[in-house]
């Protein structure tokens, strides 16, 4: 009595709990406004602009604080919807849009200059102060915040140095100075004296251009695509809006815009590309000059650094007063942290809250980390935005991703995040010096600068990744005869570096080659001699990229984030030239016993390097380099979480409860009218998360000593019919029913029934035999019902039953699964694209062992999408598209009632095509 009343309690509570989350009001769907903004830009403002924009009201209605959402450079507002649909969903006002310049926006790219980019935003929050859903401030002044990664992390910083109405920003993966991003000079002489990252800002220009007609497109325009940009789609409001509320009827005048045709479809008609589209695509022309000029020369000019710096937060000191969440990634040799380091001194210096965060990802590949960036940044906003007490992590001024070891479930990377309370800035909280030893040694530039060293590949980080690799690691070479290294003594204990280590280095040059130089100007050529005596006498300037390698013995030399530093030393004549030089900021873990490499090579595939020949000697003023670390970071632990142990308890409980109450359902699951039916499938429907339906109201019949085989294109919802079949996941309505048994998780009936299904699996390091007696010995029942020795007479595999299962051939795996699901001869057989794998020959012999199969009256059920071979196996066939059912029959009543007449009989697959209506 006391058992059945848990019972009852357990069912009971198991019910309340059913019905409150099938009642639970589920949210509306975020549901986009499209519309152009019409904006007024320029110098003297006298530029009429139209933006292509998407707002998402918040859901729950009301008034709420909203967020611009920046996309980065060469995308467009469809790059960042569904990061705007999540900020929706969290109760934000979210407008999105395209930038100047880019997707089906007017206007040309600036560059987020003060005088275009910055002024289109504080219009655009113009008009959010102007929605009835945007929670205000005061008059004319919404509560808001702007996020956005590479170009939109710039505009965000920008923005809130020129509109004091911006509350809060979140900047990703973006710089602090353009100039010195693209110039950088480890040696500190400023992007004057900096080397030219040559392959990203072709990498720049050439996003900027028109669609490439042909091949992949990979590093081209990223448009939204088959017209989800087209703000005349569904969802749009009415018409265009200026940001000054007067509307715009007549367009935008010169603003270029090729979306303002009004094609609801956004196709652009197939015009030709001009020169200018080609040069410079949808660049100011003053920017396209400047490009030109920098990327001959290789060297920045005065007017160069200042275009770039205008649109630089180094432009605007002290202006930035807003609390600023900085997410800087770890593999980015374009933006790398020193970029965010500086952005974070500089806001700090304002005494506004700043929190910085290296994630695992950047320009150069990694992780993402997409949804933990999600949350950092929803919780920056609801404490600054919300006004949230608690909100984010309040404690955590500084973040850094490591890696946290593997799942011990899945196998897979886990990252952990260590904090500190305060942020150290790129010296760290201290520092060690690590002793160095190496001799001088000569290093050569080679004529025209190749072959080239490479740290990384700009624009293809994650080939590293291809490659097995993490990113940034496993890409790097460095040319023979192009380097100097000098190493550490085998570490005794773990090094954590955490920032930007720093090393002294001398060059002169090499004894023997004048100047540096390898060769001498001819005899008769009195001007070149002239030259060359002046360039002795003013020195060599020599350009070097500094390296901190991860060494140990046995492996190859591991690049940590594939970074290098560019240094240009000026080398006077007959002497020698010291620089100071700043390793790149990285945090990254040296092992006991592996070694620091510091290494200095002449060339770098990323970079703009001389091509004049020469031989230097390079040195360490002194023999070590000091490497910063952050001792205040603390790791979470990594161990299994306790619910890992209280899982196997839970799960005890849960199994008592499924089997008492198992027991009074058995008998209630049986209709004996369908006792010597193998498969009834009613009503069946499954719909994952969004909603969709997977499986749609599907009914069908199978009979005994049918092969049936079940067809539909990718998507029809097969697998996830087949998965419900065997129980392994339940259906959202209807029932199947094996035997007049209905199936759920655990049902008796399902010992009826062998199957294979999404691939086989097997313990590698058992024979083929050892894994089939293992796994009927894992079903219980007794050896002699297995019927082993006709199931390895269907594996055909002969002496290799008794190898490693590691050794197998893809068939050979197909074959045994095959064997695995037919023991014990069960009543009804599933199979899953059996022939995979298998030569024609096998392909023959499986067909003959299925069709005899159900001759004995057993029932058999086959997915596959080789029609001809189902044409032949098959009886019977189902045929299913979008997760409900098309027809089902005979294959010869189906073949006979498409056969044209007079002509050759009907093949399956035009028919199966035309039901599905693919037919060409």
């Amino acid at each position: 009595m006391q058992r059945r009343t848990v019972t009852w309690i357990a069912v009971a509570v198991v019910l309340v709990i059913s019905t409150a989350w099938l009642l639970w009001p589920s949210a509306p769907p975020i549901r986009a406004q499209d519309r152009w903004i019409t904006v007024t830009d320029g110098p003297r403002d006298d530029q009429r602009v139209r933006l292509d924009t998407a707002f998402f009201p918040p859901a729950g209605g009301g008034r709420a604080p909203a967020v611009l959402l920046a996309h980065g450079f060469g995308g467009s507002k469809q790059s960042v919807r569904e990061e705007a649909e999540r900020l929706a969903g969290e109760g934000y006002a979210v407008l999105t849009w395209s930038a100047r310049g880019f997707g089906r926006s007017g206007g040309q790219i600036a560059l987020n200059s003060p005088d275009y980019e910055v002024k289109d935003v504080r219009q655009l929050v113009d008009w959010l102060a102007r929605q009835p859903q945007v929670l205000l401030d005061a008059a004319g002044d919404p509560r808001v915040g702007v996020a956005g990664g590479s170009y939109g992390g710039a505009i965000a910083l920008m923005s809130a140095a020129h509109d004091p109405r911006i509350d809060a920003i979140v900047p990703q993966i973006t710089w602090y100075d353009l100039a010195d991003a693209l110039f950088p000079d480890a040696g500190g002489g400023g992007p004057e004296n900096g080397v030219f990252k040559r392959m990203w800002a072709g990498l720049f220009f050439s996003r900027s251009g028109p669609e490439p007609l042909s091949g992949s497109g990979a590093l081209g325009p990223q448009r939204g695509g088959n017209g989800a940009d087209s703000p005349d789609g569904p969802g749009s409001t009415d018409g265009a809006d200026s940001a000054d509320g007067t509307g715009d009827p007549g367009g935008s005048e010169g603003s270029g815009d090729p979306g303002g045709s009004g094609d609801p479809a956004g196709a652009a008609p197939a015009v030709p590309p001009t020169a200018q589209d080609v040069r410079c695509g949808r660049f100011l022309p003053e920017i396209c000059d400047m490009y030109q000029r920098v990327a001959e020369t290789g060297r920045a000019t005065p007017e160069a650094v200042g275009i770039l710096r205008r649109s630089s937060p180094v432009s605007v000191p002290g202006r930035i007063r807003v609390p600023t969440l900085l997410l800087q990634g770890l593999s980015d040799s374009l933006f790398p942290l020193g970029q965010a380091d500086a952005n974070a001194r500089a806001i700090a210096a304002t005494g506004a809250p700043v929190g910085v965060a290296w994630f695992d990802g950047g320009h150069d590949g990694g992780d993402g980390e997409a949804d933990w960036l999600h949350e950092r940044t929803l919780g920056w906003f609801d404490r600054h935005l919300k006004r949230t007490p608690g909100a984010g992590e309040p404690g955590a001024a500084f973040t850094v991703t490591r890696d946290g070891g593997r799942d011990p479930g899945t196998r897979r990377p886990v990252q952990s995040h260590a904090t500190a309370t305060r942020y150290p800035g790129l010296s760290g909280s201290g520092n060690t010096a690590v002793p160095l030893r190496g001799a001088e040694q000569p290093v050569a530039n080679p004529p025209g600068g190749s072959p080239a060293s490479i740290s990384t590949i700009p624009g293809f980080g994650g080939l590293a990744g291809l490659a097995g690799g993490a990113a940034g690691l496993g890409v790097s070479a460095d040319m023979p005869g192009q380097s100097a290294v000098f190493d550490s003594a085998p570490l005794t204990a773990p090094l954590q570096v955490t920032g930007s280590a720093t090393v002294r280095v001398r060059v002169r040059p090499a004894s023997g080659a004048e100047g540096g130089r390898t060769s001498s100007p001819a005899a008769g050529d009195e001007a070149t001699r002239d030259k060359a005596a002046g360039d002795k006498a003013a020195g060599d300037e020599v350009t070097l990229f500094a390296k901190l390698y991860d060494v140990a013995d046995g492996q190859a030399p591991a690049l940590p984030a594939g970074l290098a530093a560019p240094v240009r030393i000026t080398v006077p004549a007959g002497g020698a030239g010291e620089a100071t030089v700043r390793l790149p900021a990285v945090d990254h873990r040296f092992d006991a016993g592996h070694r620091l490499r510091v290494a200095f090579t002449t060339t770098d595939l990323g970079y703009s390097t001389p091509a004049a020949p020469s031989v230097h000697v390079v040195g360490l003023v002194s023999q070590s380099v000091t490497v910063p670390v952050a001792t205040a970071l603390r790791a979470p632990a990594t161990g299994p979480a306790w619910w890992t142990w209280a899982l196997p308890l839970a799960s005890l409980v849960v199994a008592a409860v499924l089997v008492l109450t198992g027991r009074r359902r058995g008998a209630a699951g049986h209709d004996p009218d369908l006792s010597d039916v193998p498969l009834r499938i009613s009503g069946l429907t499954k719909a994952y998360g969004d909603g969709e339906r997977v499986v749609d109201d599907l009914s069908f019949t199978v009979g005994q000593g049918q092969v049936l085989g079940l067809l539909g294109p990718n998507g029809a919802g097969k697998t996830t019919t087949l998965r419900m079949l065997m129980g392994l996941i339940r259906p959202d309505g209807g029932e199947i029913r094996i035997f007049g048994h209905r199936v759920s998780p655990g049902a008796p009936v399902l010992s009826r029934l062998g199957s294979f299904v999404e691939g086989p699996g097997f313990l590698p390091h058992l024979t083929g035999r050892a894994n089939l007696e293992l796994y009927w010995r894992a079903t219980g029942r007794p050896a002699g019902d297995a019927h082993l020795t006709e199931a390895l007479e269907i594996a055909g595999l002969g002496g290799a039953l008794d190898r490693a299962v590691r050794t197998y051939s893809q068939g050979m795996r197909q074959r045994l699964a095959i064997a695995q699901a037919m023991l014990g001869l069960p009543d009804l057989l599933v199979l899953d694209e059996p022939t995979n794998g298998l030569d024609p020959p096998q392909i023959r012999e499986m067909r003959e062992v299925l069709i005899a199969y159900a001759a004995r009256g057993r029932t058999v059920i086959v997915s596959s999408h080789l029609l001809a071979e189902v044409e032949q196996t098959c009886s019977h066939v189902v045929v299913m598209r979008r997760g409900r059912l098309v027809t089902a029959g005979t294959v010869g009543d189906l073949l006979a009632g498409r056969a044209p007449a007079g002509g050759a009989g009907a093949r399956l697959e035009d028919v199966f095509l035309d039901l599905i209506g693919e037919k060409a």
